[in-house]
């Protein structure tokens, strides 16, 4: 395998379009409330991509540091587990991911409405600093918040609240409260995924001692708390929709949810844990899914 496959490969472009669905939504409650700027919309886009592709090889180099990506482990092959790149390789690859990300994200905060506020530009800043820490350490370092039962907590917070928030002030300069509820929705929606890629991988983690939600919990309970995220996170919006109600289309994001029920069956009746492997590719894709069609119903 050539190079640059090996590093697209450490990438996991799978995982990519749940993080467009952050930047994406808080675009979309931009836009109904009457600010849009599309250089923000794409940049947003931009910079949560490479979050996410930190993130991605972040947690490649700290499972195999760990010893959690091991023989046993299923799921797709890691790069440096594998052999395909070396650590010292990967390492460099997150240094120059997290400055590229840097960069991109101080982009932002100054073509954002928050440019002409210093005190705004020092929160986003502080918060930008924030996600880049939390993509790293979510299992390299000495202690990994992903090994402590964590990363449900982070993920909800960074690509919800702060995620689809953040880029909707980007856009207004305005908090709006309401806007709270989709963003709920879609951070309870990403923790999902998390939980259904640690349910997967269960068996793995527990032998090595990274202690995910998963672990902690158990599956049989793990299987509850998954179908209480895509429960809650379908009421938050659907709450949002009846408060700001104006027209049938912004209910469009309903036809979302036989994908949602489909996913809750196979969590409930998969016997193995390869099972789940096509599943984390569904409900990423039908959590962006569900943001455009939210998106789209606010809009039209």
């Amino acid at each position: 395998m050539s190079e640059l496959k090996s590093w697209i490969e450490a990438a996991r472009l799978r995982t990519l379009p749940l993080a467009i669905s952050t930047p994406l939504t808080g675009s979309f409650l931009a836009l109904s409330a009457g600010s849009f700027s599309l250089s923000v919309m794409f940049l947003a886009i931009f910079t949560t991509l490479l979050l996410q592709i930190l993130s991605n090889l972040a947690n490649d180099y700290g499972d195999f540091v760990s010893g959690a990506d091991n023989e046993n482990r299923i799921g797709p092959r890691r790069a440096v587990q594998s052999g395909l790149i070396s650590p010292v390789e990967m390492k460099t690859g997150i240094r120059l991911t997290a400055i590229v990300a840097l960069v991109s994200g101080i982009s932002l905060i100054f073509i954002g409405e928050s440019s002409t506020d210093a005190l705004m530009i020092i929160v986003f800043l502080l918060l930008g600093i924030g996600a880049l820490i939390a993509a790293i350490k979510y299992t390299v370092g000495e202690n990994p918040y992903g090994y402590k039962g964590l990363g449900d907590v982070f993920v909800f917070l960074f690509f919800g609240w702060i995620g689809v928030l953040g880029t909707q002030f980007l856009h207004s300069g305005v908090f709006i409260p309401l806007h709270l509820l989709p963003a709920t929705s879609i951070g309870l929606l990403c923790a999902g995924v998390l939980n259904l890629n640690n349910l997967r991988d269960y068996e793995s983690d527990k032998e090595a001692g990274k202690n995910t939600l998963v672990v902690f919990l158990g599956p049989e309970r793990a299987r509850f708390y998954h179908l209480t995220l895509l429960s809650l996170a379908l009421l938050t919006t659907l709450t949002f929709t009846l408060l700001d109600y104006q027209s049938p289309i912004q209910l469009l994001f309903l036809i979302t949810l036989p994908f949602f029920f489909q996913n809750l069956r196979s969590v409930f009746t998969y016997r193995e844990s390869l099972d789940l492997y096509p599943e984390l590719k569904k409900l990423a894709m039908t959590t962006l899914l569900f943001s455009i069609t939210f998106g789209l119903g606010l809009i039209i």
